[in-house]
């Protein structure tokens, strides 16, 4: 018989006698699901994140800040230069030539979360009056526009859904102001959806502020980015900077998700290492109690590499079961479940977790390769083991 033959028919020996070891196959199985569970929940909140960012930007939009500002909370930008930079070369204009841009004034507000009661910072944005030709993608979903003047906000559908006491008809008391909730917008799944939007005047006079703090315009193309920044830059009567829209949200979104990512594989490969050792010891006692059936296969003339196959096999079987339960666990309780993160400055980014399609790949390799791993050693252990000791033994 040839390598081929043998190695197949011993490893179909070995998985046929499977259901008679049900028991310790199950501690590799429920092992290598939970850790595969974990490691893909915990990943997709940060694909979840970065999706949620993605779809915050265009490349045909650019956003402005003071110069050195690093969020939107840090910066401020005045009227005079407002001015100057939505009348610069490269801005889109309306029929009427007027620039399609918007410039925009932040505040925190502190609602609390339904359920939980946890307290958190949500940002009131002021927009301009072009926000449906800036953002071209907003939707009013209930309600009403808010009108300008009038202490009245719209509210994002995430927001919505999260925090009580923010419905329609709502009213949310800050240290300056009540504001009356008369609306909810979406916005194509973006960050924004994790917002209130006012009129910016209305919410500058309310704090006696007379600034902005950035400024979202159209560009005539995607092409004319450089040309309006050499415009800015140009200008000594502006310290600012101006990003494509698309790069501000991802710049925004690595470090956060860089930091899930950490996360993710550090308690990942903690709970791998004793996925590990739960399939070696699971392979060890599979091995012991095949000796008298290898020991014959090998007198009667079958060679090492069929039972180092099988024993692999058998590992990277039950592995596999183990990530597809796992991974299908991770899909079926977190896939589009909604959470918020967010520091005290930049307010919280609500956005759905994201179990792709990639997520579950990677999830079900790392049970291979922990199954792998489980079984290489008995599996070497099985194709060593001299038959007459192994005769002996038995």
């Amino acid at each position: 018989m040839n390598m081929f033959k043998q190695v197949g028919a011993v490893t179909l020996m070995n998985l046929k006698s499977v259901p008679q070891r049900l028991g310790t196959s199950l501690v590799i199985i429920i092992g290598i699901a939970g850790v595969v569970g974990v490691l893909v929940s915990v990943l997709a909140m940060s694909t979840g994140m970065i999706k949620t960012m993605e779809n915050s930007g265009r490349d045909d939009r650019a956003v402005i800040l003071r110069n050195g500002s690093t969020s939107e909370t840090g910066s401020v930008i005045t009227r005079d230069a407002a001015r100057l930079i939505l009348d610069s070369a490269g801005v889109k204009r309306d029929a009427a030539g007027n620039p399609v841009g918007s410039a925009e004034a932040l505040r925190l507000l502190t609602l609390f979360t339904k359920g939980d009661n946890m307290e958190a910072n949500v940002i009131l944005r002021g927009v301009g009056p072009k926000l449906r030709e800036v953002r071209p993608e907003f939707q009013l979903t209930a309600g009403r526009m808010f009108t300008p003047a009038v202490n009245e906000a719209i509210i994002g559908k995430a927001a919505a859904r999260l925090y009580k006491g923010a419905g329609i008809g709502d009213k949310i008391t800050t240290r300056e102001a009540t504001w009356t909730i008369v609306g909810t917008f979406t916005s194509g799944g973006d960050s924004h959806e994790s917002e209130l939007f006012a009129d910016a005047d209305t919410l500058m006079s309310n704090g006696r502020r007379g600034a902005f703090q950035s400024i979202v315009v159209m560009l005539e193309s995607p092409g004319a980015f450089q040309k309006f920044k050499d415009a800015l830059t140009s200008n000594p009567a502006l310290a600012v900077d101006v990003s494509p829209e698309r790069e501000y949200f991802a710049q925004r979104s690595k470090s956060i998700s860089r930091v899930i990512s950490i996360i993710a594989y550090v308690v990942g490969g903690i709970m791998a290492v004793g996925a590990i050792f739960g399939a070696l010891n699971t392979m060890y006692s599979a091995v012991s109690a095949r000796l008298r059936e290898i020991a014959t296969l090998r007198a009667i003339g079958f060679g090492a590499t069929a039972m180092v196959v099988s024993v692999l096999a058998e590992a990277l079987l039950l592995a596999g079961i183990g990530g597809v339960i796992g991974a299908a666990l991770a899909w079926l309780f977190f896939n589009g479940h909604a959470v918020s993160t967010g520091g005290a400055a930049t307010g919280q980014l609500i956005f759905e977790l994201s179990v792709s399609p990639q997520l579950v790949i990677v999830g079900i390799v790392w049970a291979c390769v922990i199954g792998l791993l489980g079984g290489l050693f008995p599996a070497v252990r099985a194709a060593r083991l001299p038959v007459a000791t192994a005769l002996r033994t038995v």
